[in-house]
């Protein structure tokens, strides 16, 4: 459907003009919690995920003028480059937050608004809030209100226009050229979700650093006079056209644009692991600790999947010895299995000597999914139900509510702070507890910070 004035201007409009006393007081708690959290599982995939340091020896052979960190490595290179490394340690381990009804965007957008942000340099603290709190709006309007088919990787192919959003904010970029970046950024809009469903691949972890280098990319480019597509979202063969088939709610999209920033709502994980799995991980803790069960005593794990879980078990030997780490955080039989065993889901339990472990490997192998399609993906994170049968032949059945991390049972600062440090401790350049601490004390403040960089350079 065509429009006199196409939603790419509306948006732009929107992030150029938004101002941090517009932001609710949630909003601003979501963006700085998002940057804690981010930063914090950064370093931690910087540390722990091999493809990770191939991407930094890539960014730091191409060498360029020393604009900006990369997070954790001592490491200063341009912009671009910077996004691009600090994008691939963002979503490396699945630790990132996500919004309500799944999907990432803060891998993609927190990378792009601080690389921007130590580009322009100076930045106050309150225009990082600002630029975070409008990418993540942005993303949860999109993620609501157009029809997904869960066809393409929705976490590249709109993460790109939120993170462009941030970095054209921290910038500090006009409406026309926010609109224009968005255009260019179009050109780098892409992804599908085979990348996420495959085995035997890096990429399904370093996605988020396309999005986040084409985000800056665009915004730089743009600040330049490059750019500009007329109908980019709403025209023929228009964004929503090439991906959602023309099936989204204009209404919905603008209602209250501008004043209910949503960021609010963004959601931390307990567990390393694929947002989609949680409610079976819960559930299998709960019954192993409510009934004490030893792991020798099951016979059997049934698992009730949806139509996204299946996914996680499909092929099913391979997604019960995963071949790589990436790869494991999406095998819905091994993670079960693994915290039937331990009763907890650490990063630790994802190093290498970890795929192999012979008693992980072994309940794995009776691991069982069952279809059911009362649990399949509609729109908010789909549940988890397990049953656990033992070798004596009792059985005991739970579905999952109040799942760490979710609406229902949020992570608190508190929480955040300990993953933060759970994450730096992973870290390829462990920083000392001061530091650490400094940087925690910043972000928890960051509305009264002079230069929002401060943060970043502390964490290396």
């Amino acid at each position: 459907m065509s429009h006199s004035v196409d939603l790419c201007e509306l948006f732009a409009e929107h992030v150029a003009g938004s101002r941090f006393e517009q932001l609710p007081g949630a909003a601003v708690e979501g963006a700085k919690k998002t940057l804690l959290d981010t930063l914090g599982v950064m370093l931690a995939g910087g540390g722990m995920e091999p493809s990770v340091r191939r991407v930094v020896e890539h960014v730091k052979a191409g060498g360029g003028a020393p604009e900006c960190s990369v997070l954790g490595f001592g490491l200063r290179v341009p912009a671009e480059a910077a996004a691009f490394a600090n994008g691939a340690m963002a979503h490396a381990l699945d630790y990132d937050d996500q919004t309500p009804w799944g999907q990432h965007a803060a891998s993609s957008l927190v990378p792009a608004a601080l690389a921007a942000a130590q580009r322009r340099r100076g930045v106050p603290g309150r225009e990082l809030i600002t630029a975070v709190a409008v990418g993540q709006d942005l993303f949860n309007r999109l993620r609501r209100h157009v029809e997904w088919q869960k066809d393409w990787n929705f976490s590249t192919v709109i993460g790109v226009f939120s993170a462009t959003a941030a970095a054209g904010r921290a910038l500090g970029l006009s409406a026309d050229a926010v609109a224009r970046a968005f255009g260019i950024a179009s050109l780098q809009s892409g992804g599908s979700t085979a990348v996420i469903n495959s085995t035997g691949s890096d990429l399904r972890g370093l996605y988020a650093a396309f999005s986040a280098r084409g985000a800056v990319t665009a915004a730089l480019l743009a600040r330049q006079g490059i750019g500009g597509v007329t109908g980019l979202f709403e025209g023929p063969y228009g964004v929503f056209d090439l991906f959602f088939g023309g099936r989204y709610d204009r209404a919905a999209l603008l209602d209250g644009l501008g004043q209910d920033f949503t960021g609010g709502l963004t959601l931390y994980k307990r567990w390393p692991a694929v947002g989609t799995a949680h409610g079976h991980l819960h559930a299998t803790i709960g019954l192993v600790e409510a009934h004490a069960i030893d792991p020798a005593q099951i016979e059997q794990i049934r698992l009730f999947v949806g139509d996204y879980h299946r996914l996680m078990c499909e092929p099913l030997e391979q997604r019960r010895a995963p071949g790589a780490l990436v790869e494991a955080k999406f095998s819905l039989p091994w993670l079960v299995a693994a915290v039937a065993i331990q009763r907890d889901l650490r990063l630790a339990d994802f190093r290498a000597e970890a795929l192999r472990d012979p008693q992980v490997l072994a309940l794995a192998q009776r691991v069982v999914p069952v279809a059911d399609a009362t649990l399949d993906w509609k729109e908010d994170l789909p549940s988890g139900r397990v049953e656990i049968v033992l070798h004596d032949g009792r059985r005991f059945e739970r579905l999952a509510h109040d799942i760490p991390g979710s609406v229902d049972a949020p992570l608190d600062w508190a929480a955040l702070e300990r993953k933060f440090l759970d994450c730096a401790a992973m870290a390829a350049r462990p920083l000392p507890p001061d530091r650490l601490a400094a940087a925690v004390h910043t972000l928890r403040h960051l509305e009264s910070v002079d230069d929002a960089g401060a943060a970043l350079r502390a964490l290396g």
